[in-house]
């Protein structure tokens, strides 16, 4: 590749970085459905810009997805990259130290939404590939890229594209730049990702909101029976109580046990600088490792209902509804535990109430086997850069169409340039400028050696 790409195009690649930073792309909004849209078009001029052969807008039910495939590069491996140009909302916005659609660099670290998740990473993986190509803007293998714009809100564009056509992950391996390091200084590739069950659970104790004065103390109160039940859900130890949710577990084996007990880990500088909390909560005579990759979780995510404005309104509220989650491993399939979930809540739902359990979104659990040999590249690449190969760990996040990208029997790299403080889906998220500029060259290496790996 080119060694002196970066060096010589820092400037040019931080001015474009910006560009993609600043359109707002929340998925999850709808009024911002054009400026998804917007981030699409930018992808379509980038990767035409670098010469792709075919460079498609694929539209579905939701925001569009992108694909492009390299020229055509007879006898070489194909691979897959994966991204994703949405991003979560910006919430709340008095946080920020800066716009969090304005780009703004402090002390050698972007800040914006979307620059660790996803949409730095996915940059990451252009000018890699940028890096590589000859005289003629040909790469040494076929590339082909598919970027979606629902990642963060759960949508089904991609998924209902990738079961309608599965022939677009025909490939020798795919790579998804959308995770971390495990530390500074010390890259990751990941054995598994936590799946996803998100919902929200509506209550409904009266026909309408009443006076508190009036009718306090024997209207039942929805907000009160709606937290009462969600405490009932998950005790003060982080026990879940959904019947047969630890027994289904797949366990860790104990070479994973193992070697995350060898992993570096200081309980009180992640405590500080990660949880930003004086104490770690949930199942105590677990590691911190085991209830953060290996065990099912259940979080409130908000409650509306009542009255929430400024000054006073004294109401009972008629109906109140709360967000939550379930994240999931191995062993709990994502419409099995919806089931479970709407069972529960029933079960748990006093007689003079209704409620309501409507599932957003969500995805099966993903393990993969980081035997294959596609990672040796992947290895070599991080110790020529880094100095070090990437070491093995789960996580507990969630990307739901990774099952989907593996559905011909590609390979799933699952790796990335964030470090564990970059702050995703909270406010002041950032990305470490040195972490993209190796990340550039560490990638555009994988491409090289990769391609001189034989096709399956």
């Amino acid at each position: 590749m080119d060694t002196q790409f970066v060096a010589r195009e820092r400037a040019r690649l931080l001015r474009e970085l910006t560009e993609f930073l600043a359109i707002p792309s929340i998925s999850a909004l709808p009024s911002h459905a054009a400026d998804c849209r917007r981030a699409a078009q930018w992808l379509i001029t980038d990767l035409e810009r670098l010469g792709c052969a075919k460079v498609e807008l694929l539209e579905g039910n939701g925001h569009p997805v992108v694909w492009a495939e390299s020229p055509k590069v007879e006898g070489a491996p194909t691979l897959l990259i994966y991204g994703h140009y949405d991003v979560q909302p910006v919430d709340p916005l008095d946080e920020w130290n800066s716009p969090p659609f304005e780009a703004t660099v402090r002390d050698g670290k972007l800040y914006a939404r979307g620059t660790a998740d996803d949409k730095g990473q996915v940059f990451c993986l252009l000018r890699a590939y940028e890096a590589i190509l000859d005289a003629n803007q040909r790469p040494p293998l076929n590339v082909h890229f598919i970027f979606e714009g629902e990642e963060e809100c759960g949508g089904h564009a991609i998924d209902e594209l990738l079961e309608k056509e599965p022939e677009r992950t025909k490939a020798d391996a795919a790579l998804v730049c959308d995770m971390n390091y495990y530390a500074p200084g010390l890259p990751a590739v990941y054995t598994a990702l936590r799946g996803m069950c998100y919902a929200e659970i509506s209550m409904r104790t009266l026909q309408r909101d009443l006076h508190s004065g009036t009718y306090g103390g024997v209207a039942p109160n929805a907000i009160e029976e709606l937290v009462r039940l969600l405490a009932d859900l998950k005790d003060a130890s982080g026990k879940i109580a959904i019947p047969k949710l630890y027994k289904s577990v797949i366990k860790p084996s104990k070479a994973e046990l193992r070697d995350w007990n060898r992993l570096p880990f200081k309980k009180k500088e992640y405590l500080r600088e990660e949880v930003t909390a004086k104490a770690l909560t949930g199942l105590k005579k677990y590691s911190t490792f085991e209830r953060t990759w290996a065990l099912p979780t259940f979080e409130i995510h908000g409650i509306k209902g009542g009255f929430v404005g400024e000054g006073a309104k004294t109401v009972i509220p008629a109906a109140a509804t709360a967000k939550v989650s379930l994240r999931l491993v191995p062993g709990l399939p994502f419409k099995q535990v919806a089931a479970w979930l709407a069972r529960a809540v029933k079960q748990r739902t006093p007689k003079y109430a209704t409620t309501e359990v409507k599932i957003l979104h969500g995805g099966d659990p993903v393990q993969v086997d980081v035997n294959h040999p596609a990672f040796g590249p992947l290895d070599a690449a991080f110790k020529e850069v880094v100095g070090k190969p990437a070491v093995r760990v789960r996580a507990g996040g969630s990307i739901p169409i990774i099952p989907r990208l593996g559905t011909m029997g590609a390979p799933v790299l699952l790796t990335g340039i964030g470090l564990p403080d970059d702050g995703l889906h909270s406010p002041n998220e950032k990305l470490d400028l040195q972490q993209l500029w190796d990340g550039i060259v560490v990638f555009g290496r994988f491409m090289e050696l990769f391609a001189a790996t034989k096709p399956a």
